[in-house]
């Protein structure tokens, strides 16, 4: 027993020794809780069977012994008698004389959930009152004592009834305080239909998950309430419940684009017939939307397990083929007529490495990856993907100002960003619209990238809820609500904002600010080059050389150990996958004073690359010479 309870015990011991009467406490079953003083010296009872957890029966026991009820015979039996009644719990009142003398009412009250209070009066003087009334009034009827005498006992009686009768009301009224509010507390709407599909009882929360036009519907038809397109998912269901059928759905607004749960329980009569339904109606919209986004991840993890045994070859052609590009990027100065080959074939293969990355990355929020860009080459190829995304009666107009800047953030985090703002206000707008997208930097310093379109604007509702994951407002469209979504990610991630707002003279402005955040320049050294793969060393070299960097190279874990003691030696570059080892054992002999990259393709759920990740920084295959320059910049520090 803990000390607040000894205390409450002591507190409610202290009120009951204050009172005349002789009280005692009994549970459910039959024992103890508490008794005051009184009650002890009425009945000269010892201090065992006053303790809390005392007998109900060991108690009427001692009294019986003790002659307490006069003679009885059978005490066993008449012990017996006492509990039997006193364990069905009924209000009472009577009245006895005692063997000593003395008489005492006895008032019972039991409590809601088993137990009783037990008021014991001494009443031996208002006995003697009446008995002396009686000796001296030899000139009133017999007839008017005994009235007097009757009405007097009655009114003992009546006001124990009174007693129970209000603490039985006081009960009911609690109860049914307490399941009003139940009733108004639950988060959804319950409500009661009668057997032709007339709402009889309703808390008044439908208004709260469905668009109804009334608030106060009893009295109202199911099919007026819910309108006929509702209705018409809702009725076959009720059918099934009029014939004594449970039913649990799931239906869609379409106005307004929840989603609710309908369970509707027969409400069955004594004769078993069916005479209406009780329904619980709650908004799922959000369990449904995280239910979506549970397939969404699963597909994509499914999409790594059958992808991560190819993905560390694909990437490494990739990233062979992106160094070629180069090449022929240097030589379409000479030959113009290369330069739309080159443009292609960086195209495909920055699309191909884009593939295995979606189809590897299972993380629910996207990493980001800053590299060095150029604004100028970042906008233009933007720029292209753009025009060929909106249709041809849509004006799309970009505008830089600072288009030799030399910026530090994820260009493929920002494309995807840009594009979706694009896409959304195109898909926005009926016939010929104009964008614009305006690339700056702000007053304050920022990065700032505004989309702006003359189309209907945001509804009020758009702009409440449009960077909120799965909202869209796409009906009749594919959409999945993730495209402003996937912009304020990008935003929040780079350490900026995503702000919507109706421009004045009508259309949308969307305005994505990241901090301007110049790239660093690295100095040039010399790089020992790790990769058992010829194509992709030459590659490798050819970006560490394009960047100043004078460069050896080693095949495997035994030459790269040999050349790291080389004098001058700045970096080291090495691929996770080594034929005769790995890059962690090449990691493993680096000097500590070198800094030292890996490049791998295989998919971040590999465990090879978790445990590369953890000490190291790593370098996802393909990349080109931005990515690879950005990745060799962080890890120089």
């Amino acid at each position: 027993m803990g000390v607040t309870e000894i205390s409450r015990n002591d507190m409610i011991m202290s009120g009951l020794n204050l009172i005349k009467q002789a009280i005692s406490l009994h549970d459910e079953d039959l024992r103890l809780v508490v008794a005051n003083r009184r009650f002890q010296q009425m009945f000269s009872l010892p201090d065992a069977l006053v303790a809390p957890g005392a007998e109900f029966r060991d108690i009427v026991t001692y009294l019986t012994e003790q002659g307490e009820y006069g003679h009885v015979d059978d005490v066993q039996a008449f012990v017996d008698d006492k509990v039997r009644l006193a364990f069905t719990f009924e209000p009472h009142y009577f009245e006895r004389t005692r063997s000593n003398g003395t008489a005492i009412s006895v008032e019972g009250s039991p409590f809601q959930h088993g137990g009783w209070i037990s008021v014991y009066t001494d009443i031996t003087e208002t006995k003697r009152q009446e008995d002396f009334f009686r000796s001296h009034t030899e000139s009133l009827s017999e007839a008017l004592v005994s009235r007097s005498e009757d009405l007097a006992r009655t009114n003992r009686t009546l006001s124990a009834t009174v007693n129970a009768l209000e603490s039985a009301k006081q009960e009911l009224t609690d109860s049914r305080e307490h399941l009003a509010l139940m009733n108004t507390m639950t988060p959804g709407h319950i409500a009661h239909v009668n057997a032709s599909g007339v709402y009889t009882h309703s808390n008044g929360k439908l208004q709260s998950i469905l668009p109804v036009t009334k608030s106060n519907i009893v009295g109202q038809s199911f099919e007026a309430v819910l309108g006929s397109t509702v209705w018409s998912r809702v009725a076959p269901q009720f059918a099934r419940v009029l014939q004594g059928e449970q039913t649990t759905s799931e239906i869609r607004d379409e106005a307004s684009g929840r989603f609710v749960r309908l369970a509707m329980t027969p409400d069955v009569a004594a004769d078993d017939t069916v005479q209406g339904a009780y329904i619980l109606t709650v908004d799922v919209t959000e369990e449904v939307s995280a239910r979506a986004a549970l397939a969404h991840a699963r597909r994509k993890e499914l999409a790594t397990q059958l992808t991560s045994g190819m993905a560390h070859d694909f990437a490494n052609l990739l990233t062979i083929i992106l160094g070629q590009q180069a090449k022929l990027e240097d030589l379409a100065g000479q030959h113009p007529e290369l330069a739309e080959v080159s443009a292609t074939i960086n195209s495909a293969a920055k699309r191909g490495g884009d593939l295995i990355d979606s189809l590897s990355r299972f993380e629910s929020q996207r990493s980001l990856r800053p590299i060095a860009v150029t604004i100028a080459d970042f906008t233009a190829n933007v720029s292209q993907l753009a025009r060929a995304a909106v249709p041809d009666t849509t004006t799309l107009t970009i505008t830089v100002t600072l288009p030799d800047a030399r910026l530090s953030f994820d260009p493929g985090f920002a494309q995807d960003a840009i594009l979706n703002l694009v896409l959304n206000a195109a898909e926005a707008q009926t016939g010929p619209a104009t964008i614009t997208v305006t690339v700056t930097k702000a007053t304050d310093g920022m990065l700032e990238i505004a989309v702006t379109d003359d189309g209907p604007g945001f509804s009020e509702d758009g702009l409440a809820n449009a960077l909120a994951p799965f909202y869209s407002t796409k009906s009749g469209k594919i959409g999945r609500g993730l495209g402003l979504s996937a912009a304020f990610d990008f935003a929040k991630s780079s350490g900026g904002t995503l702000r919507l707002r109706n421009h004045e003279k009508g259309g949308a402005v969307v305005t994505l600010r990241i901090p301007y955040t110049p790239a660093r320049a690295t100095k040039s050294g010399l790089v020992l080059l790790v990769d058992d793969t010829l194509d992709v060393r030459q590659t490798v070299r050819s970006y560490l050389r394009r960047a100043g960097h004078a460069v050896v190279e080693a095949a495997s874990v035994d030459e790269a150990l040999k050349l790291m003691s080389l004098d001058g030696l700045t970096h080291v570059v090495t691929d996770l996958a080594i034929g005769d080892g790995s890059g962690l054992d090449v990691a493993a002999h680096a000097p500590d004073n070198i800094p030292l990259l890996i490049v791998t393709g295989l998919p971040p759920s590999d465990p090879l690359r978790q445990t590369a990740q953890a000490k190291h920084r790593v370098l996802s295959k393909p990349f080109d010479f931005d990515a690879f320059e950005a990745a060799f910049e962080k890890v120089s520090g």
